[in-house]
């Protein structure tokens, strides 16, 4: 299925699915800032956070910050793949991170040779080693308070690393409890991914059909379907998309559009223009309400 859809509409890669090239994701001004802020933020070290609800682009984020990390010299940059895990099996991972054999049994001595790796790396290329987590809403209360400790020294006027936090609402709950107060006060760089948009959900179809080499394979129409309808949601308008894609090679048609739309998810015409006239979606209705208060 996928060779018959890529060849059949001249795709370099399916553009809905969510292991598109890090270098074909759509890298907004906010987003452009945010990164920009980030690598001077590597220089000082400190917390970092993307905060937004599932669908929202915060992962996306995360990716085009690692991508344009990776490509300064001299930079190290370790992506936690498993927030959720106990203290112990935290600092395995770290050590396993920046190429230092840990005995979780005996953290006084893990986090001593782990500074002294951080320092060497500082003094060596003048920036901070970079640790990047997502779903950190997951994270243990004692694994982010022990990161807390770790990464600072000297009475706490100098940090160590550059953290960077990536979760839902749940990540500014868990931020909230008094035990880990010290580490909210810590992030110096936020990111807000909101829900988007009608224009900015279009823009992102633009680009990323642009990008996988057939701009043409849908018609306007169908893409403005589309953004009205995915509730201000960049996942649910790739799902949608990505469900039309396979539904046009099954039918082994040359293009995309509105009819397609409607035969595959239900909707009459008419019903669909009514909706669209009584202001319906996230561009004439109320948007989802925030949950977790975090500033944009």
């Amino acid at each position: 299925m996928r060779d018959k859809l890529l060849s059949l509409y001249g795709l370099k890669w399916n553009p809905f699915c969510p292991d598109v090239p890090d270098e074909s994701l759509r890298l907004t001004p906010q987003i452009e800032h945010f990164c920009w802020r980030v690598e001077q933020q590597s220089r000082e070290g400190g917390f970092v956070a993307i905060i937004g609800e599932p669908g929202s682009g915060k992962s996306c984020a995360l990716r085009m910050l690692a991508e344009r990390l990776e490509k300064i010299r001299d930079v190290t940059v370790g992506v936690l793949t498993r927030p959720q895990s106990n203290t112990a099996d935290f600092y395995r991972e770290l050590g396993h991170l920046f190429g230092v054999m840990l005995s979780p049994h005996n953290r006084w001595a893990g986090a001593k040779v782990l500074r002294e790796t951080w320092l060497a790396h500082i003094d060596a290329s003048m920036s901070r080693p970079i640790l990047l987590i997502d779903e950190a809403q997951e994270m243990r209360h004692s694994a982010l308070a022990e990161l807390r400790l770790l990464s600072s020294m000297h009475l706490d006027s100098r940090a160590l690393l550059t953290v960077v936090l990536c979760g839902d609402g749940r990540l500014v709950e868990k931020l909230r409890a008094p035990e880990l107060l010290p580490v909210a006060s810590r992030i110096r760089t936020r990111l807000r991914t909101d829900y988007a948009p009608v224009e900015e959900l279009r823009a992102c179809l633009d680009h990323a059909l642009e990008q996988a080499g057939n701009a043409a394979l849908m018609t306007g129409e169908l893409k403005q379907t589309l953004a009205e309808h995915a509730a201000g949601n960049y996942r649910l308008l790739m799902t949608m998309a990505d469900d039309l894609l396979h539904s046009a090679v099954q039918r082994d048609l040359d293009h995309l559009d509105e009819k397609l739309y409607f035969d595959v998810f239900g909707i009459k015409p008419d019903a669909a223009a009514a909706a669209r006239s009584a202001g319906a979606g996230p561009k004439g209705g109320a948007r989802p309400p925030r949950r977790d208060g975090a500033r944009s």
